[in-house]
C-alpha cells in the first residue's frame, strides 16, 4: 500500500478534528478582523479625508454603537451560565 504524499501528512498534523474548537476559533478570527477593519481602516480613512476631529467623533460613535452589543452578549453569557448551573441539580 502506498503512503500518502508528504504535503498531506503536514496538512493532516495541523488540522484538528474538533469542529467546535475550529468554529470557535473561526468566529474569534472573524470578529477580530471586523473590529480591525472598522476601527483601524475605517477610522484611518476618516482621519485621512476629514481630519482629526472627525476621526475622534467617529471613534466615539463606534464606541456608542458597541454598548448595546456588549449588553446583549453579557445578557446571553449570564443566561447561559444560569441555565448550565440550574441543570446540575
Amino acid at each position: 500500500m502506498d503512503e500518502p504524499p508528504a504535503s498531506y501528512l503536514v496538512w493532516r498534523k495541523s488540522v484538528s478534528r474538533d469542529l467546535r474548537k475550529y468554529a470557535r476559533s473561526t468566529n474569534v478570527r472573524l470578529t477580530v478582523g471586523a473590529f480591525f477593519l472598522l476601527f483601524v481602516i475605517g477610522l484611518g480613512l476618516i482621519y485621512l479625508f476629514y481630519g482629526k476631529e472627525a476621526a475622534v467623533l467617529g471613534f466615539l460613535c463606534l464606541l456608542a454603537a458597541l454598548v448595546p452589543v456588549v449588553l446583549i452578549l453579557l445578557f446571553l453569557f449570564i443566561t447561559d451560565w444560569i441555565v448550565k448551573r440550574a441543570g446540575r441539580e
